[in-house]
Formats: C-alpha cells, structure tokens, sequence
C-alpha cells in the first residue's frame, strides 16, 4: 500500500496542473480577445442599449389578385409564413441588441429576412400560377425596412 500513495500523489499533482492550464489558457484567450476593446462610450462603433425598433415589410395579401379555389390553402399557408418570418426577425432584433458592427442589422436580420420573403412569395405566386394568371412584381415587396 505505501507504493500506491505516490502514484496517486503525482495522478493528483498532474491533474491538478493540467486544470491550471487549462484556466490560464481561457483567461490568455479571454484578454486577447477583449484588448482592442474600450471601456470608454462615444466611438464610432458604439452600442446602445435603446429599443431596437420592430421590422415592417409590405403587405402581400392585399396585393394579389383573385385567388382560385384550389390555391387557397397553400396561398394562406405561405402568408402566415410570410407573418411568422416578420416575427422571428422582431424576435432576433431583441435578442441581439448590443451585437454587432453597424451593418449588423441589415447582413443578419434583414437580408435574410428577404431572401426568406422571395422564396415564400414565389411560392405564392406559383400556386396562383398553376391554375390562373401567375402574378407579376411581387418580389418587389420582399424587401424590409427597420422602424425605430
């Protein structure tokens, strides 16, 4: 039994080490990667914690023609789809306040909020299409704007 109290002594020893080293390891990353930051308000770059607004989008219900019978189910589908897109984005604009460079915004809600739009509405626009008149410029009401 005397010989397994140092084996176990130097397990300790080695565990305990590689733990601290692991700590120093976060904390080395941790202060390299806030260095370039200030604590200082007022830059350029600056975040506020104010309201960060609400998405509109244009209605696309109130633009479309007459829809036939037998495309009324998928057009309401993809319109409910088209609100809870808006409302996601509502949601992340919330979520993310404070993130983010100037543009963060228009490149992580926004754009893809767009390209989420343009599918949908085309989805619209072809379950009209199959049975009447496919319609024309809707993709011009993808596009959302950011209301403070």
């Amino acid at each position: 039994m005397s010989r397994a109290l140092p084996k176990y002594s130097k397990r300790r020893v080695g565990l305990a080490g590689g733990a601290a080293a692991v700590a120093l390891t976060g904390a080395v990353i941790a202060g390299t990667a806030l260095a370039g930051e200030s604590s200082e308000g007022g830059g350029a770059d600056a975040r506020t914690l104010a309201g960060p607004g609400t998405v509109s989008c244009p209605d696309v219900a109130s633009r479309l023609p007459a829809i036939p019978a037998s495309a009324q189910d998928e057009v309401t589908r993809n319109l409910q789809q088209l609100d809870q897109q808006v409302a996601e984005a509502n949601k992340r604009l919330v979520d993310t306040v404070g993130q983010g460079g100037p543009d963060f915004v228009q490149n992580a809600i926004l754009g893809p909020l767009e390209d989420k739009r343009i599918a949908t509405v085309n989805r619209i626009a072809t379950a009209i299409g199959r049975t009447a008149d496919r319609p024309a410029g809707l993709d011009s009401l993808a596009a959302c704007t950011l209301t403070k």
